[in-house]
């Protein structure tokens, strides 16, 4: 029995330690976007395809990663999303020496399948891996480590990639006069060779960790319709729809929210790329970071669909000041905003798996799939920055996103009782 409880203590941990590794390649956008928008020459639109690169990814790929783990079991899914995730940072290397864009939105959409796996895996097996009572509290608690991840990421990205150097466009096209504009953008797509030659390797080490460790193989039980498995009929659960709608908008708002920040930070108070990648990790993060934590202690005491309820009001009301207002106020009003995100995804793909049983496996992957809200949602925001020139009006869309979680919180959590015939 205590060997048993160990091996499922052990797995928990090391499973916990993946939530860190998509976090990582989430986090990193923020600093991308403003980065290769500066050494590949993009519009806000076109720099949007790094988000869209990344959520094409997890909608196309979260269906076969379900698969996967319905037939080969958890432990399988793990390693292919481990090598997937190590290739497609190795191909950030010849990338950056083409200073190839669409190169790049390669690697991202590779880095990003391998993700996909992790989390298709990895959020439903820290769900059912204990008591079903407590799912949301687990899953909370695991994804705070995927706050971490998101505290780490822009600091590091920050520092090592992002240069700090912002010409304008005289400067630039006087560059280009005299011929030193070429290794100048060269220069600058460079940085990211270091970092993510660190990051395959570390992602090659968690890999072998892996491949030497036994991964206890939990059964989703507790289910009338066990039989249906791996299908699409799990929609009939009212719940469920809910949830991967919840998630589409939640995940928008979010990457939507964190992407233009530096963009967002410049408009409104004049605040450089480094100042306001180092604002974004040292404050928006951390928040997130702590917020995790925290929400898992408050769910104690506060029901999960109350308290997620409760932040996406907050986080409405921290955007309409958002759009309002200037200079810090602006500014820290969207800081604020990863604080209340932090307990939103964790939260609905808990409760929108919940007493599914076998179908579990299926309600994980299309809640993975709705990951693709964070496609949409920058390629509209960088629509509106172009058109209006404001990257401030731009941040009306993660308010609606918000609206659509508070909905969630407040009616679709519900589950109702379905006809076994249906």
């Amino acid at each position: 029995m205590n060997q048993n409880r160990n091996s499922f203590l052990f797995a928990f941990i090391l499973v916990t330690s993946l939530f860190f590794l998509w976090a990582f390649l989430h986090n990193t956008n923020p600093i991308l976007i403003p980065h290769l928008k500066k050494a590949c020459q993009l519009s806000d639109t076109q720099s949007s395809f790094i988000d869209l690169a990344v959520y094409l990814g997890y909608f196309s790929i979260a269906i076969p990663a379900g698969l996967v783990m319905h037939k080969y079991g958890y432990k399988k899914g793990i390693i292919i999303g481990l090598c997937l995730y190590a290739a497609g940072a190795l191909l950030f290397i010849p990338a950056a020496s083409g200073r190839t864009f669409g190169l790049f939105l390669a690697a991202l959409f590779i880095l990003a399948s391998g993700a996909t796996f992790l989390e298709t895996v990895a959020n439903p097996y820290i769900s059912i891996l204990g008591p079903k009572e407590t799912s949301e509290q687990r899953l909370n608690f695991a994804q705070s480590f995927n706050g971490v991840g998101a505290f780490v990421a822009p600091l590091i990205g920050g520092k090592f990639i992002l240069s700090g150097v912002e010409h304008t466009k005289e400067e630039l096209n006087q560059m280009a006069a005299n011929g030193t504009l070429n290794a100048y953008l060269q220069s600058e797509a460079d940085t990211v060779k270091i970092p993510y030659l660190i990051i395959a390797a570390v992602v090659v080490v968690v890999t072998i960790g892996f491949l030497l460790t036994k991964l206890p193989e939990v059964k989703e039980s507790d289910s009338a319709d066990a039989h249906t498995g791996f299908s699409l009929r799990v929609l009939r659960h009212s719940h469920v729809r809910w949830a991967v709608i919840a998630q589409f908008f939640y995940v928008g708002a979010q990457v939507g929210v964190g992407s233009f920040f530096i963009r967002f930070s410049k408009q409104v108070m004049d605040l450089g790329e480094k100042p306001a990648s180092y604002l974004w990790g040292s404050i928006a993060m951390v928040g997130f970071m702590v917020g995790r934590f925290a929400g898992t202690f408050l769910m104690k005491f506060i029901k999960p669909q109350k308290l997620l309820l409760i932040y996406a009001i907050i986080n409405i009301l921290l955007l309409v000041i958002a759009l309002n207002t200037h200079g810090k106020v602006a500014v820290y009003a969207v800081a604020a905003v990863p604080f209340f995100m932090s307990i939103m995804f964790p939260t609905i793909f808990a409760l929108g798996i919940k007493e599914l049983g076998e179908e579990t496996k299926m309600a994980s992957s299309l809640l993975v799939m709705a990951i693709v809200g964070g496609a949409m949602a920058p390629v509209l925001m960088g629509g509106i920055s172009d058109y209006t020139g404001s990257m401030q009006k731009a941040y009306i869309i993660p308010l609606l996103c918000f609206i659509a979680v508070a909905w969630f919180a407040w009616k679709g959590y519900k589950i109702k009782q379905i006809n076994v015939s249906s």
